[in-house]
């Protein structure tokens, strides 16, 4: 099997002491250029001129297999904000972070496998890949999140739909999780700026469905958050300017299908949500950030939720955009760490649009738990994928 390695670079070691123990700090990034090639060995080039077999935005959503140093990262739609027939695809990489190595984070590429349908066709990240008359046919994927289950095989997060699809680790469609219609709109289009009102008075936002997902450490539940709250929930004004701060949160049963709804409120309406991770039942992480790069990032934040007192809001069809109503209770929420930090010792003109990944690794040599947070570079030329590996404290 081919494999191919990619720059790393190391920013600091880790010491011994108990203080450092019980903080958050940054072990190392590594990067990938934007140029790089993936290993899925198709030919050829998409419309606007990039290669099919380009290795790109991979730092959409990352995870951990549980085994060795062995990740699974996904490829969103592709190039030119779904206005391409890019094949879908995830890619398996091996991550080797150890604090005491020089550089301490070495990323090697191992293998990638295309998203297939029951009858073996390609999905692609275009929009006009919408069967407009049955769209849970549809071809169209915009993979936003992944997570290993119990068995080996993958959940993926489409965007799109929004939908929560099973697939085999080769690729092959097995069957797509139930979710409530009142998450997709009732007349989707192949045009975004059409899905919104006054066509679409319900459903996701063009472009902000599910955009995080989490798997409980036994494998039962998956966790899907929106990136932006829901049409009906307040999210915009008359002219469709987002105000609303309310974000449903998916909670599934993977047995049964069975499911329930949390509130999950934003800091301010111009952010939005990228990923979900479970540390465990009732514990999980939130990527929550601004859409803004470089010095002018003003918003790039890591919440630790509890859903323990939260609300079932199931049985609630609309949300207003700010205050709850009586009796609901989002969910419990706390900052757990902000990426624009000076301590990180990160140049601020360098800060990168879209942190997107979530995954917990193996342990590290001092006990403390490894969390690799990866950056979806859009395909964009000359900006390279990068992933930080923070070292955090055991419990």
């Amino acid at each position: 099997m081919r494999r191919l390695a990619y720059l790393v670079l190391g920013l600091l070691s880790l010491g011994g002491s108990p203080a450092i123990h019980a903080q958050v700090t940054l072990i190392g990034t590594a990067t990938i250029p934007s140029d790089a090639a993936d290993l899925s060995g198709l030919k050829g080039s998409l419309a606007d001129g990039s290669p099919l077999n380009r290795l790109g935005s991979q730092g959409s959503a990352i995870d951990y297999s549980g085994r060795g140093n062995l990740y699974v990262m996904a490829s969103d739609r592709g190039p030119l904000d779904g206005a391409t027939d890019f094949p879908v695809r995830l890619h398996f990489v091996s991550i080797v972070v150890n604090p005491n190595a020089r550089p301490p984070v070495a990323v090697t590429l191992d293998s990638t496998v295309l998203l297939r349908n029951g009858q073996g066709e390609n999905f692609v990240g275009s929009n006009a890949a919408l069967n407009l008359v049955e769209p849970s046919c549809s071809l169209r994927l915009d993979p936003e999140g992944v997570r290993f289950g119990p068995q080996g095989t993958l959940f993926v997060a489409d965007e799109y739909g929004p939908s929560i699809h099973e697939f085999t680790a080769k690729g092959q469609w097995l069957r797509s999780l139930p979710v409530p219609q009142r998450f997709r709109p009732a007349a989707p289009s192949v045009m975004p700026e059409e899905e919104l009102p006054p066509r679409n008075r319900a459903g996701r936002q063009p472009n902000r469905g599910f955009e995080g997902l989490a798997i409980t450490p036994r494998g039962d539940k998956l966790v899907a958050i929106l990136q932006s709250p829901l049409i009906q929930d307040g999210a915009l004004d008359g002219n469709n300017k987002r105000i609303g701060c309310n974000i449903r949160m998916l909670e599934i049963d993977v047995a049964k299908g069975t499911s329930r709804e949390l509130v999950y409120p934003l800091e301010s309406p111009n952010n939005g949500v990228n990923e979900i991770l479970a540390l465990d039942d009732h514990n999980l992480l939130v990527l929550e950030r601004d859409g803004k790069s470089g010095k002018a990032a003003q918003f790039k934040k890591l919440f630790r939720i509890d859903l323990r007192q939260a609300t079932d809001i199931s049985t609630i069809e609309q949300l207003p955009a700010a205050d709850l109503p009586p009796g609901v209770r989002p969910v419990k929420k706390s900052e757990f760490l902000d990426f624009l930090d000076p301590k990180w010792g990160l140049d601020a003109s360098q800060t990168p649009e879209k942190h997107e990944g979530l995954a917990l690794g193996p342990p590290l040599p001092d006990g403390r738990r490894l969390l690799l947070v990866s950056v979806d570079n859009d395909f964009l030329p000359n900006v390279p994928t990068t992933i930080y590996a923070f070292a955090c404290p055991a419990k």
